[in-house]
């Protein structure tokens, strides 16, 4: 009599696997729990992990090698990494439809076939024509090391890494590929896990450099189990608005480099090209000389970035005031909000507030904050500050301002970009260097707040 299958129920949402189906997974998503199947793997079979031989080592006597950096021949790509690929690392991309991940891909793909040797495209959605057709309009003349697999099966994918030996491989994307080993169908929770760990083991033992693409939920955040991204070693995500050419490159893992570091490009017909000044991308349309406007800084990675914030308030005709941000986080503008009608008595309970953040940018840095209560300020108030100014520094429940990181950085591109005046907070700049000031800073005053209310009248010019 044939032994029965053992099965599963694994929720597609968290991976949380049950012996019988439920309705609602422990994670509480309801109805995400699959029937799968369970394969029983023979003792000596080579996937089983053998405890013979396993030894320990002194961590004083591990060497630490230096890793070779490999170019894409993106300059900003290289500055999200790291400084360049590593060989033997995976690094999973992801993105909205349509944003820009495989135009980037094919770029780097054809930069390295023609300077570090073989490189595969494995495609699980789009054709070898429709690849190439890319490929012509973005790169121009395709090198002969650049191959293209149109592929979903794992283990082909596999066989012709063996024969083509490559120095670097894409997949295009993870949630189309299977393995024939798992009964799930592709997407699912245990094949992606499973091909996340497969392709962990093509990359490490052979030193292979991996580009994984991978899809992403309506909500923006990655799909399919958070294990995928415990296993690679750099998670980026390329993000824009569709109105717009503009697309940042972050990364939210990365433990060959920082994860503070951001590239932009610029889309066009001929593909991304990276954006070497952002701050004059953001402040080519507007100055800081307008009501409910200012500007103001945070510093990513290794560079300032300087750019536009908009306010504007209007008479609440409806029930309840509304308090609506594009690139400020809502629950901080809120916050920001209730100090200004607190500290400086501000009436806003009947007022609705609409803040934006010229360009897309979604800054995380609390150094935005002095530039949103002044954008807010000016626009209930309708000041204008005749000078150009920037704002920053970080504001605190009871209305003083604390100490920003890298204000040197920040006040010294300032001064660079033709700002006379710079509002921040005084503790930062008592830190400031001199010498820096002298140099550097001699068309641009520094003017030291310690609470909203000096900057209040700093901004007003008194």
């Amino acid at each position: 009599m044939a032994k029965k299958a053992k099965t599963v129920f694994v929720c597609q949402e968290c991976g949380y696997e049950a012996p019988r189906w439920q309705g609602q997974c422990v994670c509480g998503a309801w109805n995400t729990l699959v029937e799968e199947k369970v394969i029983d793997i023979p003792e000596n079979d080579s996937r089983r992990r053998s405890s013979v031989g396993a030894k320990a080592s002194k961590l004083k006597e591990v060497g630490s090698a230096d890793y070779e950096r490999i170019d894409t021949g993106i300059g900003e790509l290289n500055r999200v990494l790291g400084g360049g690929l590593v060989k033997g690392s995976l690094t999973l991309i992801s993105g909205e439809p349509g944003i820009g991940k495989s135009t980037i891909i094919i770029q780097a793909a054809a930069n390295l076939a023609k300077t570090l040797g073989t490189v595969l495209y494995v495609s699980g959605e789009e054709s070898e024509e429709q690849v190439k057709m890319r490929a012509d309009r973005v790169c121009g003349e395709v090198s002969d090391n650049l191959y293209i697999l149109a592929e979903t099966n794992m283990e082909n994918v596999i066989n012709v890494c063996d024969n083509l030996k490559p120095k670097f491989l894409i997949i295009d994307s993870i949630q189309t590929m299977y393995t024939q080993t798992l009964d799930s169908a592709a997407g699912s929770v245990s094949q992606v896990r499973d091909m996340g760990n497969q392709l962990m083991k093509l990359g490490k033992t052979r030193n292979i450099p991996i580009f994984i693409v991978a899809h992403v939920t309506k909500n923006g955040e990655l799909a399919g189990p958070k294990i995928v991204e415990h296993l690679v070693d750099c998670v980026l995500s390329f993000t824009g608005e569709r109105d717009s050419d503009l697309r940042i490159l972050r990364a939210y893992k990365n433990r060959f480099g920082t994860t503070s570091e951001i590239g932009a490009f610029q889309m066009c017909e001929e593909g991304l090209k990276g954006i070497q000044n952002l701050s004059e991308t953001f402040l080519e349309s507007g100055t800081g000389n307008a009501e409910g406007s200012v500007i103001t800084a945070v510093y990513e990675g290794s560079r300032p970035v300087f750019f536009e914030i908009q306010a504007l308030t209007a008479a609440a005709n409806a029930g309840f005031a509304r308090r609506t941000s594009v690139g400020i986080d809502n629950q901080r503008l809120n916050m920001i909000l209730a100090v200004l009608e607190k500290k400086v008595g501000m009436t806003m309970v009947n007022k609705d507030i609409y803040v934006n953040v010229v360009g897309g940018l979604k800054p995380d840095s609390t150094a935005v904050d002095l530039g949103v209560i002044l954008a807010v300020y000016s626009s209930v108030r309708g000041v204008v500050c005749l000078k150009r100014t920037i704002a920053i520094g970080e504001v605190g429940l009871t209305g003083e301002l604390r100490n920003i990181q890298n204000a040197e950085k920040i006040v010294a591109e300032a001064s660079r970009l033709g700002y006379e005046q710079i509002i921040m907070p005084k503790k930062s700049a008592d830190r400031l260097d001199r010498n820096l000031l002298r140099e550097k800073c001699t068309n641009c005053r520094i003017v030291p707040v310690r609470n909203i209310y000096d900057a209040i009248e700093a901004f007003r010019g008194e």
